[in-house]
């Protein structure tokens, strides 16, 4: 279906809204200084190394509301979902609107129908006309060109994982449809004497999304068209310069979920989490200038960074909690233990 997008931008998105809409600096702002220490990109190693000696506060390594906290910074917002409305295709709810968005989209009335247009069952959604996941990928891309800008691969737009795909949708754009998006998250860590090392990498200061913070080894989102294998063997060459033939060695182990509201935005995300156990003699390098530098740390090292700060990308926590837990570094006899575990999957994990 071909139509124009005939508004001005000024006009389209008001408070400034159209310049920041579909732009990933718009990610989580952390809420308000907790008892820990807060990121702002600026930390170096040292201060990294120095916060996670055991010795260099007086905390209890058993104390479990650390954790818990970095799970609460990605599952804001749980008491405004009343604040969206279901967004189906083919009877199948594939994400959520705020209603503030959906003001915005009534304009386009060949792309979206909402229901007092129709008797759509309370829910918004595509124009009959948008009859193919080729029509839908065009006509929704150029509402979000229209509102914002084109910046990210698109994703692939389904009710779960492995289900139908109904169209695609740029990344960046996905929050503000409610569409559940999926990426891979690898641990890369070496044992050396019984103990196991982590490498944690630390995000170039260029980056649009928290810039300078700790990160995994490789991670990155899962683009339309890609398996999840295959999507985590490219990343671990792009980022870590890991070859095939290693990186084929990761292992599947799970994964983890959250869903946050931040204004118009419904981030639920889903990242299938792997372990690669790699060679002493390892040493990453990173190949497309994201990441500025890596250090290989003892994951109980790691815990204590995860507890006592926000140095580590607020996703990242939960991979990394993941971890200490199929390795054996949380104990059942620990306080909240269960809740924790369970709070790993606070999304809608399919």
């Amino acid at each position: 279906m071909a139509w124009t997008c005939n508004l001005h931008l000024s006009r389209k998105i008001p408070y400034s809204l159209a310049s920041s809409l579909f732009i990933s600096k718009t990610s989580h702002a952390f809420p308000s200084p907790l008892r820990h220490l807060s990121a702002t990109g600026t930390f170096t190693w040292d201060d990294v190394v120095r916060i996670s000696q055991p010795e260099s506060l007086p905390d209890d390594s058993s104390d479990l509301t650390g954790f818990f906290e970095k799970i609460r910074i990605c599952n804001r917002g749980s008491e405004k979902q009343s604040e969206f409305i279901p967004f189906a295709i083919e009877d199948q709810v594939v994400g959520y609107i705020h209603n503030g968005f959906a003001n915005h989209l009534r304009k386009f009335q060949d792309v979206f129908v909402f229901p007092q247009d129709s008797a759509c069952g309370g829910h918004v959604t595509l124009h009959p006309m948008l009859s193919t996941p080729e029509d839908r990928t065009s006509a929704v891309g150029d509402v979000v060109k229209c509102l914002g800008e084109e910046l990210i691969p698109a994703i692939p737009v389904t009710s779960s994982f492995g289900a139908p795909i109904f169209f695609a949708l740029e990344r960046a754009a996905a929050p503000y449809f409610g569409i559940k998006a999926y990426g891979v998250h690898m641990t890369g860590y070496v044992e050396r004497d019984g103990q196991k090392l982590l490498w944690i990498g630390k995000r170039s200061q260029e980056k649009a999304t928290y810039p300078g913070m700790l990160d995994h080894l490789v991670a990155g989102g899962l683009p339309h068209g890609i398996a999840c294998g295959e999507n985590l063997v490219k990343e671990c060459e792009e980022e870590a310069g890991i070859p095939r033939s290693v990186a084929n060695e990761a292992i599947p182990v799970g994964a983890v979920s959250y869903m946050d509201i931040d204004g118009y935005r419904y981030k639920r995300d889903v990242l299938f989490c792997y372990d690669l156990k790699l060679p002493e003699s390892f040493r990453p390098e990173n190949q497309d200038g994201e990441v500025d530098s890596f250090k290989l740390i003892p994951a109980t090292h790691a815990a204590n960074v995860i507890r006592r700060t926000q140095f580590f990308k607020p996703n990242c926590s939960l991979v990394i909690i993941d971890f200490l837990f199929r390795h054996g570094y949380m104990s059942p006899e620990y306080i909240g233990y269960l809740d924790l575990l369970r709070s790993l999957r606070s999304g809608d994990c399919s």
